[in-house]
């Protein structure tokens, strides 16, 4: 797992399931079914003082349209406060 926290673009589908992600100039497709999440639970407690920051959350399993197809799974999020798409996690 590498721990990331950048900024990337994210295609969705007419329902708001993501199909694509650029990371670093790389497309990668999505070739599994995304499973969504939420705030975590520290995050919902900060509720109480804070104005909730981000949106839905997605892991899904991408493969890039490069030479050789990597294939990496990504913890995704959407910060509605910058209003983008921000990577949080990369699995192998």
């Amino acid at each position: 797992m590498t721990m990331v926290e950048e900024a990337v673009a994210i295609w969705l589908s007419p329902d708001g399931v993501p199909e694509r992600l650029v990371w670093r100039g790389r497309r990668f497709r999505v070739t599994d079914t995304p499973t969504p999440f939420g705030p975590t639970p520290e995050e919902v407690l900060g509720f109480v003082t804070h104005p909730p920051r981000h949106g839905v959350g997605w892991r899904f399993q991408g493969t890039s349209d490069e030479p050789g197809h990597e294939t990496l799974m990504f913890d995704v999020l959407h910060d509605d406060y910058r209003r983008q798409w921000r990577l949080l996690r990369t699995y192998a």
